[in-house]
């Protein structure tokens, strides 16, 4: 019989199988996808005060509701589709948060046509590879000075809800740092190979 995988120590992740498919199979993958870097810091967005896993049980409603993060539909949302998403109980209903997902699709729609490209402004911040960190249990920060520095990039475009530790967040989920634990299964997996 084989030994149980070693995984990071997410707290409320042992034995949940949403939680734990998501952690091995999406967390700290690196995206390169325009759209789907967009998605996912909104989604990050949506869980400031909220565990990961509400939002993770929500996503496939956030995808319905938002017209599966389309920028270009989300950025044309008027105040019905304000009301309608207020009204949705699949997601989080926030004024807030969702004034913010839609501004940054706005933001995110202004980049491309000043011909700045999503990806290529989130990966530049890493020099196009994945930064590469060793942490043991207990030891990964909240922040750092670089997410402060995306938030502020981000912040100086029109995006709302990207604090610096939802930058973090956003960052690890997605791949532009790999924190995976030291002991973690998935450390060396999601590491290029050249790293």
């Amino acid at each position: 019989m084989l030994p149980p995988l070693q995984r990071c120590t997410w707290r409320g992740m042992a034995g949940d199988a949403l939680y734990e498919a998501y952690h091995d199979t999406e967390w700290g993958v690196p995206e390169y996808d325009s759209r789907a870097l967009w998605e996912k810091l909104v989604l990050d967005g949506f869980q400031a005060g909220l565990s990961w896993i509400t939002i993770l049980r929500k996503r496939d409603a956030f995808r319905a509701a938002f017209d599966g993060f389309d920028p270009e539909k989300v950025a044309a949302y008027t105040d019905a589709d304000r009301a309608r998403l207020m009204a949705d109980p699949g997601i989080v209903r926030s004024n807030a948060k969702i004034d913010a997902a839609i501004g940054s699709a706005r933001a995110y729609l202004a980049m491309r046509e000043a011909g700045e490209d999503f990806s290529e402004f989130c990966w530049g911040f890493v020099g196009g590879k994945p930064l590469q960190n060793r942490w043991d249990a207990g030891e990964v920060p909240a922040q750092t000075p670089l997410a402060v520095e995306v938030s502020k990039a981000l912040k100086a475009r029109g995006f709302k809800f990207v604090g610096p530790v939802i930058v973090y967040a956003w960052m690890q989920a997605t791949g532009l740092v790999n924190d995976h634990l030291t002991c973690c299964f998935r450390h060396d997996q999601v590491k290029p190979k050249d790293a």
